[in-house]
This record gives structure tokens, sequence and C-alpha cells, in this order.
């Protein structure tokens, strides 16, 4: 018995004496009954990815098969720090120039026992410095302009190029000499050795294949094929070859045996499915060549350089490039399937 059947007769069974239902109530009843059995017996119609396929027909019945290919991501890890944003280094400045601050007034004789070396040189460096702090300033909290204590706008004292340039005078070391006829002194300051320069010169030549630029981001090497689109080293996977092993011989194949390199890990970061616009029909083996499944595996360089000569997989040209450069480079195709596996840094 439906559920409709069972709602007739509480309906029926309602209606009877002394309680009587006029005739119109009686055929809305009957009509909503009718519809509430309808529904029960009604099939359920399948959702658009629950339906059965279409049967084959003889052109279809090919097994279809996919093209198993490993690529390796090689990248050269940052190797500076970021440059400071704004807000860092009025941050940073401030946390300097408060300590410094609190620190007032500086006991010399602490540090520095009167009449010894150290402590003429530190009389020497004060008047030149005027203040305690190397590198944040000139104040004097004891002068008529003790209240003016405010970074002017423009001032470049915050910026870490004017801070190592005060650095580097400050550690600079006064040398007398005799001058040319032995008569007098001639005082001059031998300078230190300074940092290197955090923009190289590859950096200002625009030199794409060397991993000597853009030293705050991470560079991934990037291959050109005969067909002239950019990507990352690739090939088909080898029969009973794992992941792993493949993405060795690959390097090796790509870069030649000039390359210090680290596979990181047994599992890929990534993957790609690339459909061809029309399958490779195998009549003998009864399949259908349908596309590429591509798998992504990372590397690491740590020392060496990458060197086409003996490719293996007729590659014409080579880039380390950072990812915003990538995206200009690959096709978007390529791109949107590994923008989220990069990292900026």
């Amino acid at each position: 018995m439906t559920r409709g059947h069972t709602t007739i007769q509480r309906l029926a069974s309602q209606s009877r004496p002394p309680r009587p239902i006029c005739r119109t109530c009686l055929h809305q009843i009957r009509a909503a009954s009718s519809a509430a059995a309808s529904v029960e017996t009604a099939p359920i119609e399948p959702s658009p990815t629950e339906r059965a396929p279409p049967p084959l027909t003889a052109s279809q019945s090919h097994s279809i098969i996919y093209k198993l290919k490993a690529s390796v991501i090689l990248s050269r890890p940052p190797l500076l720090t970021r440059d400071l944003t704004p807000f860092e280094k009025s941050y940073f400045l401030y946390q300097r120039r408060l300590n410094e601050r609190l620190a007032l007034p500086f006991t010399r004789y602490f540090y520095y026992q009167r009449g010894t070396p150290g402590d003429v040189e530190w009389k020497r460096k004060i008047k030149e410095r005027k203040t305690p702090a190397r590198d944040i300033g000139v104040y004097n909290a004891y002068g008529d302009e003790g209240w003016n204590d405010e970074l002017l706008v423009g001032d470049r004292v915050s910026e870490p190029e004017e801070q190592v340039e005060r650095l580097l005078r400050d550690a600079e070391v006064e040398v007398k000499e005799r001058d040319v006829q032995g008569e007098g002194k001639v005082v001059k300051k031998e300078e230190v050795e300074r940092p290197m320069p955090r923009i190289t010169e590859a950096d200002k030549a625009g030199d794409t294949k060397s991993l000597n630029r853009a030293l705050q981001k991470t560079l991934y090497l990037v291959v050109r094929r005969e067909k002239g689109q950019w990507g990352f080293p690739s090939a088909e996977l080898a029969k009973q070859e794992s992941l792993h092993t493949s993405a060795e011989r690959i390097i090796v194949q790509t870069g030649g045996l000039n390359m210090n390199t680290w596979v990181v890990g047994n599992i890929p970061i990534g993957y790609q499915v690339y459909n061809y616009s029309q399958g490779i029909v195998n009549q003998e083996e009864g399949s259908v060549l349908r596309g590429e499944k591509i798998f992504f595996m990372k590397a690491r360089i740590l020392a060496g350089q990458a060197n086409l000569k003996d490719n293996q997989f007729g590659l014409e040209d080579f880039q380390w490039l950072a990812k915003e450069e990538i995206q200009k480079a690959f096709h978007p195709r390529n791109w949107n399937a590994v923008k989220n596996i990069l990292p900026e840094r």
C-alpha cells in the first residue's frame, strides 16, 4: 500500500459523521492524494553525472590511454634576504633610536679605562659622531635643540644603504704619514672592505642564463624546445622507472653532468593533464592515445651550471627565470598548471 492510499483512508475516516465534509474539500483532498501517489511511484531522474554513458560505437571501442611524463622543476633558492618595506625601515629605525635615548647618558668609563687607547679613540670618534649612535643620526639631548627629535621628510637615515655607509665611515682608521719632503704629518683614513652589492652585474646586464642574479628570489630552470615553446625539462617515463629516478635522469640528459643537484622526495608536487585535439588510434593494441599526464618533481641545484650541448631532447636554449618572468614566457595553459606550486621566494 502506497503513501497516497494511506492518506486517502485517513482522510475518509476523518470525513465520516458526525464531521461532514463538503464536496469541494473532498475533491481537493483526492487531488492531493493522487499527486502524492504519483510522486511516490515516479522513477527518480538521475543527475547528469550519474547517467550511463552512451553505448560505444565501433570507433569508440578502443581503450583510452595517456602518455606518462615526468617534469623537473629545478630551482635555485634565494641567496639574500628580501628588501625591507618602508614600514619595516621606519619601525627598525624607531626601535634603535628609542634604545639610544633610553641609554642616555653613555657611561664611557664603564667600557674604556681613562687614558687607554680605546678611550682616546672614543673621544676622537665622538667628536665626529656628536652622539654615541653611529648610524641613526645626530642627537644631543642636553642642547637647545633637545626637543627636536623627529625624522624629517626626505631624510635617508632609515635607508639601509645610508646606514651601511655611516658604519663604514665610522670604521675607518686614521693613519698618520710624513709628506714627501719629510716635513710635518699627513693624516689619511684607511678604508675598510665594503660588502658586496645586492644588485649584481648579471642583474644590470639582464643575463638570464646566470645564476648570479635576482639574489632575493627563487630562480627556475626553463628550456626551449624545437617548436619555440618554453617549459620545464620533461621526458616520458621509462618502463619500471619511478618518478624520482626519472627526474634524476632528465636533469643529466638535459643539463649535463656539470650540475650538483638534489631531487626532493619521491612524490610529485603537482600534475597536469594535457589532452590532444585528436586522439592517436593504435589499431594493433586497440587503444587511443588521448593525451599526456605530466607529474612535476621538485629539485634543487647546489652548484654548477646547465649545458645543453649534449642534451638528448633537442633543446635549443635555457634560462633561469623568476616566477613573474615564467608567467610571461610560458603558454597560459602551462602557466595555469604550475602557478600555484612555484614559490616567489
